[in-house]
């Protein structure tokens, strides 16, 4: 491994300033200052490649928590499997933190107990928000950091330190964990306090039950019950769940907090969005090409005369502004075979005295990142250049 990642830098930080920094460590081989897509603004980490490990280590002794513009960055190792940051394994969580504990003091605090990969203080911009992870390179490490650590004062505030569980992992046991709030809805005005509570008491003590009003006092159509125990709770929940009254269907579940449910959202909203992802570039995958250098009397039509004697195609189109061509434009075969064919073929192909330019088309991150190989690769040959002519 001679990879490193650098976070926590101001948004101003180029490639410039970070091989100024860490040149002076060993040979930088690449740099890279992760962007928006769009805006082109960083995301506040970048890579750092070197020729070799003991380059990378020794970057991570003299460079770690340095400021740069005012801001101390925090260096790790680049982890490249990325099942491996995720599985939890070596990773420990801590809270109750003192705000004045930052990432550099965190890091000296644990790395008694083994090396460390990564540590952070989670933070906003208000400063610490009380706790932070710290992720060691062996689960030995850990576990002794945690039989240790844990319980201890660390300025004047007692710690929790205890193994990190992964956010789906820590859902599922609440939902297994037993429970006494239930949260029900879709009753529309039909209840108050005391009808709700008449429905649930049936099933056991009920401690309070709250059907939440608009400012005029007017039924949000739901509310909540509190029991006494969890049986009690489990029960009702089961019985009226589902459950038709004046013509609605009741809906009762375990009552989740804000934070619970916007994590259920964001994930449920991540997949969804990802399996959309995936389909539609599963489809389009090697059917489309991108053409570009077209001479400006090339309409749609004839971009689509041109390619059709290669297969049946789905779409022709000629981008366009101002009803000017703009050079470029795209086709969309209905098989691989037929894209594939009608590119080796038309690569170069002369029309209306321009050669055209014909490839599979990519979507915009495979070419940006294709773009920043090549750019790093003249780079670090660059690099390499200036190294022996100096």
């Amino acid at each position: 491994m001679a990879s490193l990642y650098v976070g926590d830098l101001h948004q101003d930080v180029t490639e410039k300033m970070l091989f100024e920094k860490f040149s002076i460590c060993g040979t930088v081989i690449s740099i890279r200052v992760c962007r928006d897509m769009v805006k082109r603004r960083s995301l506040g980490y970048a890579y750092v490649n070197f020729q070799q490990p003991t380059n990378a280590k020794k970057a991570i002794e003299m460079l770690n928590f340095e400021p740069i513009m005012g801001r101390p960055i925090r260096i790790m190792w680049w982890q490249r499997d990325p099942s491996l940051r995720k599985s939890g394994v070596g990773n420990i969580f801590i809270k109750n933190l003192d705000k004045s504990i930052d990432n550099r003091a965190l890091y000296d605090t644990f790395s008694l107990f083994g090396n460390i990969l990564s540590s952070k203080i989670v933070s906003d911009e208000n400063g610490s928000k009380g706790y932070g992870f710290v992720h060691f390179e062996s689960e030995d490490a850990a576990a002794c950091c945690v039989q240790k650590t844990n319980g201890m004062l660390l300025n004047g505030k007692k710690v929790f330190v205890g193994k990190f569980i992964p956010r789906r992992e820590r859902m599922h046991q609440l939902a297994e964990k037993g429970f006494t709030n239930v949260y029900v809805k879709n009753f529309g005005d039909s209840f108050n306090d005391e009808s709700l509570r008449k429905l649930f008491e049936k099933y056991g003590n009920v401690i309070s039950a709250k059907v939440m009003t608009d400012s005029s006092g007017k039924s949000k159509g739901f509310g909540f019950v509190n029991f006494n125990n969890q049986e009690d709770a489990k029960k009702a929940t089961s019985e009226i769940n589902g459950m038709e009254i004046n013509g609605k269907q009741l809906y009762a579940g375990r009552a989740q907090s804000k934070t619970e449910r916007q994590a259920i959202l964001k994930e449920n909203f991540q997949t969804l969005s990802n399996r959309g992802n995936r389909s539609r570039i599963g489809h389009y995958q090697g059917l489309n090409l991108y053409i570009k250098n077209l001479d400006d009397s090339i309409d749609d039509e004839r971009l689509r005369y041109h390619f059709s004697k290669y297969g049946a195609i789905t779409s022709a189109k000629v981008m366009m502004i101002n009803g000017r061509s703009k050079g470029f434009g795209f086709v969309c075969f209905s098989a691989p075979e037929e894209a594939t064919e009608a590119a080796l073929n038309m690569n170069g192909r002369i029309i209306d005295t321009k050669p055209l330019y014909v490839a599979l088309a990519q979507r915009k991150e495979e070419r940006r990142a294709q773009l920043s190989s090549q750019f790093f690769q003249r780079y670090a040959n660059g690099l390499s250049q200036n190294y022996w002519a100096y």
